[in-house]
């Protein structure tokens, strides 16, 4: 599945602030893809393939991911999202249409929050305020757990399948052949830990203003059988922002993009078109 990447050209960014690793294909106006916390930006092939016929489409490896700068501190919101805006800037192609998956669906709306200027419009894929500290704390546990060294790719492929249940073969496939490489002891995450583990625990901040503030059209997607985004959770988002529309998939759990590509795809359509 490496290969389904190698048309998007990849590159790092210096963008003032921190320099980014992303791939970048397409040509039109200005569509950035944000991942979920440990990932990389090759797990947007699918939606990077739908949209490049119409978008300059770029995924992002964010801080302490990926093959970009992972500085020592600097995980919260805020520092995700000023690089949101530093990189639209530095792409001198704004205002961009946000995709963003968990974290990067935080990021992306407190990016929009931050720098309406800079953006167009957000879809926020399975990540809202209100989510339940017993959540975080699994969801942490997890994250810290994935620090660890593997034989070979395929030792990887099996830890991510046995992780990630839902998520189809070939899409596992992409995150262990993009997100690990070798070390010492073996292959390991190309995350650093450090930053994960800061990351995961900035994730339980306040998104209550960020929702409550935004003025650019946002898009908030839900897998109906989600782990992290509780039915609770998006009825209180829904209180909050009754504005906002609302995609929930049938059948999909928290990784919506991975497992539901083309309602995904068809959701996002829908959106921006309208």
């Amino acid at each position: 599945m490496a290969d389904s990447q190698s048309r998007y050209e990849e590159r790092r960014i210096d963008t003032g602030r921190i320099t980014l690793n992303v791939r970048i294909g397409g040509s039109g106006p200005l569509m950035l893809f944000f991942h979920g916390i440990t990932a990389n930006s090759a797990v947007f092939g699918p939606l990077m393939d739908a949209f490049s016929d119409r978008f300059t489409t770029v995924a992002v490896d964010q801080r302490g991911h990926g093959r970009s700068d992972k500085p020592e501190t600097g995980y919260e919101a805020i520092d995700y999202a000023d690089d949101i805006a530093a990189l639209i800037k530095t792409l001198d192609m704004g205002p961009a249409i946000l995709v963003g998956h968990s974290l990067g669906s935080r990021n992306s709306v407190t990016a929009a929050q931050r720098h309406p200027e800079l953006v167009r419009s957000v879809v926020a894929i399975d990540f809202t305020p209100y989510i339940e500290d017993e959540v975080f704390a699994s969801l942490s546990a997890r994250v810290n757990a994935g620090d660890q060294a593997f034989a070979d790719t395929e030792a990887v492929v099996a830890y991510l399948a046995n992780r990630y249940p839902n998520i189809p073969a070939p899409a596992i496939r992409i995150r262990a052949e993009s997100g690990y490489a070798p070390a010492a002891d073996g292959l390991r995450p190309l995350a650093s830990a450090s930053a994960m583990a800061q990351t995961a625990e900035g994730l339980r901040a306040d998104l209550v203003p960020a929702y409550r503030d935004v003025t650019r059209p946002v898009l908030i997607m839900r897998g109906a059988d989600s782990k992290l985004v509780s039915a609770a959770a998006l009825e209180k988002t829904h209180e909050l922002r009754p504005d906002l529309p609302i995609v929930v998939v049938p059948g999909a759990d928290h990784y919506v993009n991975e497992t539901n590509p083309d309602v995904t795809i068809n959701a996002i359509r829908n959106f921006i078109d309208g």
